[in-house]
C-alpha cells in the first residue's frame, strides 16, 4: 500500500486562488514525501479537470487522479478526450476516476435524470475505453455520424479507469469493467461484503488461462490529527470530520436515496445516520454534525494522535487498499502539511505489521 493525497473540491469559504495555492503546497509536500498520487473531485463547486491540470503544471512525478469525474456532466467521448489530453500534458500521470453521482447532482445540477445507473456506467466506460484505444466513438453506421476517432497523437490505451462505488451492485461492476475501485468511508475491518462484491465482478474478467487482472483500490480517508488523550466524543475535538461526514450523510443525496446513509447503515449506524440526514436537510447543520457517531468516525476516518496512525494504516493495508488517499481536514495549512508528514512517518511501521508489501 502507498499513500496518496485527496484534495476534494474547492468550496465557497475561501477565494479559489487561495485554495489553489494551498492545493499546490499539499501536492508538492506529498511529492517530496513519496506519496504516489493526488486526487481531485467535483460536485457543484470546482471541477476536477482544471484543478488537476493546475497540479500537473506544479509537480513533476506525482500521479494525478479524478475522484471523480461525474458521468452525467460530460459525454463519454468528451471524458475520453479530456483524459487523453490531461494524460499527455502530465507525461502519462493521469488516472480516470468516474462516478455516476446521485439524484441531487445528476438531476438538480446537470439536468440529467438519475436512472439506470449501472447500465449507464457500463455503457459509458465502454465508450471511454474504445475512444482511448482509437476506436470510433459511435460505431453504429445507422447513426449517420459513425467513424470519428480521437485525433490526438499517441493516446494511452491502457490509461487506468476507476469507478467510485458504494453499494454491492456498483462495487461488483467496478470489479468487472474497471481497473480500480474508489470507495468512500471505507471501514477496513468491516469491508468483507464490499470486497466480496468486488471479487465477484473481477472473476468475470479474468485473463486467458485464469490469470487475474490487477485491481487498484484507492480509498479516500478523511483525516485529522488530535492531541494525545483528546476526547473524541467532544464535538469540538473532531469538528472538521463531523462536518465532512454530515455533508455526505445529509447533503449528498435525497431523503429517499443517499448511498452514504446506506453505507453507514451497513456499518450499524443507520438510525443515527438518518437523524444526521434529517437535521442537515432541515437546515440544522451544526446539530447534524454533532450527531455524527464517534464510532463511525473511528471506523472510517484517520482520527487521533500520530501514535495511532500505524495501526490504522495497517488496517487499510490488510483490507487490500493499494493507495490510501488521505484527505487532510485541519483548518490551518500548517496542520494539513503536518498530517501528511505524520502519515509518511507512520507508513513503514504500519507495513511492517502486515503481510502486504508497499
Amino acid at each position: 500500500m502507498e499513500l496518496a493525497l485527496s484534495l476534494g473540491y474547492f468550496g465557497t469559504r475561501r477565494p479559489v486562488a487561495e485554495q489553489a495555492a494551498d492545493a499546490v503546497a499539499l501536492a508538492r509536500r506529498a511529492e517530496e514525501l513519496g506519496y504516489g498520487s493526488a486526487w481531485a473531485s467535483e460536485a457543484y463547486g470546482s471541477d476536477a479537470v482544471t484543478v488537476l491540470t493546475w497540479l500537473a503544471a506544479h509537480t513533476t512525478r506525482l500521479g494525478l487522479g479524478s475522484a471523480v469525474l461525474q458521468v452525467p456532466a460530460r459525454s463519454a467521448a468528451a471524458t475520453a478526450m479530456t483524459a487523453a489530453t490531461l494524460d499527455g500534458l502530465s507525461g502519462g500521470r493521469f488516472s480516470l476516476g468516474l462516478g455516476v453521482s446521485g439524484p441531487q447532482v445528476s438531476a438538480g445540477w446537470h439536468g440529467v435524470p438519475f436512472a439506470a445507473p449501472l447500465a449507464r456506467t457500463r455503457a459509458y466506460v465502454d465508450v471511454v475505453r474504445r475512444v482511448l484505444a482509437r476506436g470510433p466513438a459511435d460505431p453504429d453506421p445507422a447513426s449517420g455520424g459513425a467513424g470519428l476517432r480521437l485525433a490526438l497523437p499517441a493516446p494511452r490505451p491502457d490509461l487506468p479507469v476507476l469507478l467510485a462505488a458504494t453499494g454491492p451492485k456498483n462495487t461488483e461492476l467496478a470489479g468487472e469493467v474497471a481497473d480500480g475501485w474508489l470507495p468512500a468511508f471505507l471501514a477496513p475491518e468491516d469491508a468483507e461484503e464490499q470486497l466480496a462484491a468486488l471479487a465477484r465482478g473481477r472473476a468475470r474478467c479474468a485473463l486467458p488461462g485464469g490469470a487475474e487482472r490487477p485491481l487498484q483500490v484507492v480509498a479516500t480517508v478523511p483525516a485529522l490529527l488530535t492531541e494525545e488523550g483528546a476526547d473524541l466524543d467532544d464535538p469540538a475535538v473532531a469538528a472538521p470530520l463531523r462536518g465532512y461526514a454530515a455533508l455526505y450523510l445529509g447533503g449528498m443525496g435525497s431523503r429517499e436515496k443517499n448511498v452514504y446513509v446506506e453505507a453507514a447503515t451497513r456499518l450499524g449506524h443507520g438510525a443515527v445516520a438518518r437523524a444526521v440526514q434529517d437535521a442537515y436537510l432541515d437546515g440544522r447543520r451544526e446539530e447534524a454534525a454533532a450527531l455524527v457517531p464517534t464510532a463511525f468516525l473511528q471506523a472510517t476516518c484517520l482520527v487521533g494522535p500520530p501514535s495511532a496512525l500505524p495501526e490504522r494504516l495497517a488496517a487499510h493495508a490488510d483490507a487490500g487498499v493499494t493507495a490510501l488517499a488521505v484527505a487532510p481536514l485541519a483548518p490551518r495549512p500548517e496542520a494539513r502539511l503536518a498530517l501528511l508528514d505524520a502519515c509518511a512517518a507512520a507508513l513503514p511501521a504500519a507495513l511492517a505489521t502486515t503481510s502486504r508489501s508497499a
